[in-house]
């Protein structure tokens, strides 16, 4: 009997041809029809795949049931996910967390543990790596994310199809697929390269070359495969005036936090504001005024008369091991004086940027407060550090310029053999606390970047220190890190990247330029630096909370 233009009755208990019932069972839900003519249907705790006429597939139950896509179908066992045959027998013996449908050939799973990758239709893996989530094929191609949360397209077999990662990332359609990069969706080619510049909010396939989109400012037009506008569908919903004029008035935020942070109100809560006034040293009115901007910048949330912080607004506290509280401090009451010279600074009418940290060396009180600002950093960025920077055997890496040890910390945790030795200046090296079972492991060694190094080891770490300084100290930084290694020694350099195209990082530059007269760089211009100086790049990896990992080998 044909099955195609069987519906499942608008009761969802049965189906029907013509609005006519084909059988008298009745169940307590039903799925579509699939070839070859099989439908799931579930009563009770009980789950298995009718025929046309009603009656059952096969003698077996299950505890869920989904249809046959290729001739095989996803059912749940009391044991786990797996596929079963038509006649209803077992396509394998492995249970899994979760199961898919077969499109293509392949199929995503998800074992025990969390980990997706795809089988073929004989029920065996399709390769060997195993990802953070993996979704279905469309012509031979699938997207898969991994470990830090980027998806990129693999082909049947497993490999890379181009390397790329995004944020989000869709199959192709008709040669292009949806992508959403740091700056926004886009549409890219088979190769991962954009098809245009632009990004925006949202973006649908191309169809017949033409695809509709959604601006960020909440406008919606459709573009053609070069971006370029074919006709606005909405205009915009948020004024670029309004935008801008917020741009103009950041430092009201900026300035609302230091408040908050100089007078310890996130450390008070939760609290009445009765209580935050007198405990602060501010009128009712005051406490109020300020407590309503914190509201405003989802610092702290009111209930009654009591206010409390909020995720973001604890980072605020500084008992909490990320606090950003000195780091507000230190952007108000020191990193935005130099802001003031930028006009003069562009122009090359003074020197950009000075030793900072020598500046913040001969200031006690701004020394500890500094380096607390680049520990809460460090906490939240280089978690991960470990699985970008591996080095096998018993090796010893130099920490040049490391801080006070969280990045040491990191490293020794995930890698029980490594050495770490940790080079800077002495009062950051006085603030160095690592656990007493990492201590036989570890090492700190008072040195300065520009001069000859104390120490060699097997593999070099500069974690965001290139960055601060202009091209010739970094030239000297890296002249001195090849002279610590032996040919073949590494290199790990972690660094943003400045894109083509790509405007992040820009403001960033501006800062550095401003405070320590550094900049952040393009891969070709540390690709050159690492040349000139002995090292060849070979390898560039990413972690979600990490800006790009440059890894060189001395030459």
């Amino acid at each position: 009997m044909m099955w195609q233009d069987i519906a499942v009755a608008p009761s969802g208990t049965h189906h029907i041809r013509g609005g006519v019932p084909l059988y008298a069972d009745r169940f307590d839900q039903v799925l579509k029809f699939h070839a070859p003519g099989l439908a799931a249907v579930r009563r009770g705790k009980e789950a298995w795949h009718i025929r046309v006429d009603g009656s059952p597939a096969y003698g077996r139950r299950f505890v869920k049931t989904f249809g046959f896509y290729e001739g095989l179908a996803a059912v749940v066992s009391p044991d786990g996910w797996h596929h079963i045959r038509t006649d209803g027998t077992d396509l394998y013996r492995e249970r899994y967390e979760w199961c898919g449908n077969f499109q293509g050939g392949r199929c995503a799973v998800r074992q025990p543990g969390g980990a997706y990758f795809h089988i073929t239709s004989d029920g065996e893996p399709a390769y060997e790596a195993r990802w953070k989530y993996a979704g279905d094929y469309r012509d031979g191609v699938a997207v898969v994310q991994g470990k830090d949360g980027r998806s990129t397209h693999i082909d049947l077999c497993g490999a890379l199809i181009h390397g790329v990662w995004f944020l989000d990332l869709d199959v192709f359609h008709k040669g292009f697929a949806r992508a959403r990069d740091d700056n926004g969706w886009t549409h890219v080619d088979t190769s991962g390269r954009p098809a245009y510049q632009r990004r925006f909010a949202g973006v649908e396939p191309f169809y017949n070359g033409q695809a509709r989109v959604e601006r960020f400012d909440g406008g919606l037009e459709v573009i053609d495969t070069s971006g370029t506008r074919v006709v606005e569908l909405r205009p915009a919903l948020r004024s670029e005036f309004a935008s801008l004029s917020s741009d103009l008035v950041g430092f009201w935020r900026t300035y609302t936090a230091v408040a908050a942070a100089e007078l310890d109100i996130v450390g008070m809560l939760p609290e009445s504001t009765e209580q935050i006034a007198h405990r602060a040293g501010l009128t009712l009115r005051s406490a109020q005024m300020l407590l309503r901007a914190m509201g405003e910048m989802g610092l702290v949330t009111e209930e009654g008369d009591t206010w409390n912080a909020t995720e973001k607004g604890a980072l605020l506290d500084q008992r909490h091991p990320m606090s950003l509280h000195s780091a507000a401090i230190e952007y108000a009451r020191h990193m935005v004086a130099p802001w003031r010279d930028l006009l003069h600074i562009l122009a090359g009418d003074r020197l950009a940027g000075r030793d900072l940290f020598q500046v913040v060396a001969d200031d006690a009180e701004r020394v500890e407060r500094f380096h607390r600002m680049l520990s809460s950093y460090a906490l939240h960025d280089y978690s991960r550090i470990g699985e970008a920077i591996n080095l096998e055997g018993e090796k010893t890496l130099i920490d040049a310029g490391g801080g006070t040890g969280i990045v040491a910390g990191f490293l020794l945790r995930a890698h029980p053999s490594l050495r770490v030795v940790l080079m800077d200046r002495p009062e950051v090296l006085r603030q160095v606390a690592l656990p007493t079972e990492l201590l036989p492991r570890f090492r700190a060694v008072a040195g300065d970047l520009f001069a000859p190094w104390p120490v060699r080891g097997d593999a070099v770490l500069l974690a965001r220190v290139l960055h601060d300084w202009d091209d010739d100290r970094c030239l000297r930084i890296l002249h001195h890190a090849r002279a610590a290694l032996d040919t073949g020694g590494v290199l790990f350099v972690v660094e943003m990247l400045l894109e083509p195209g790509d405007f992040n990082g820009s403001l960033c530059t501006l800062h550095l330029l401003v405070n320590t007269g550094g900049s952040e760089r393009t891969l070709d211009e540390y690709r050159a630096m690492l040349d000139a100086t002995g090292f060849d790049l070979q390898e560039l990896r990413r972690l979600d909370t990490l800006p790009t990992v440059l890894r060189g080998v001395a030459r």
